[in-house]
This record gives C-alpha cells, structure tokens and sequence, in this order.
C-alpha cells in the first residue's frame, strides 16, 4: 500500500508543483568597456559618503536643539 501511495506521490508531485520559473542571475564576465579615472573615483566615493553620513551629522550637530524643542 505504501508502495502505490509513494508512486502516485512521485507522479503527482510535479504537476501539482505547475510550471517553475527559473531565474538567471545577469553577470558579465568581460571586461568595462571605460576605464573610471582617479578623479571620479573620489568624486563617487565622496557623493556617497556625503548621502550616508551627512543627515546623521546634521542631527547629531542639532541634539542640543532637538532636545530643547522636546522639552
């Protein structure tokens, strides 16, 4: 019995399961068609320095009036 039970499983299984989609991953392996120069290397790093740490340095300048605005 558990012999019919496993085969009906097996065939069931996939088309219970219906169509998968695959996903494929978009990676290149060649080489930048443009070399980035020192110049916008700097510029880059620091936009995102600026992005990241600038509003967290603006609030922690302005604790003490937040503060005061709170109380």
């Amino acid at each position: 019995m558990s012999g019919l039970l496993r085969t009906i499983a097996r065939r069931a299984a996939p088309v219970l399961r219906g169509h998968t989609v695959t996903q494929k991953a978009n990676v290149y392996s060649a080489p930048a068609k443009e070399k980035i120069g020192p110049l916008e290397t700097v510029v880059a790093l620091t936009m995102f320095s600026l992005a990241i740490l600038g509003p967290s340095g603006w609030i922690l300048c302005h604790l003490e009036d937040y503060k005061k605005k709170a109380a």
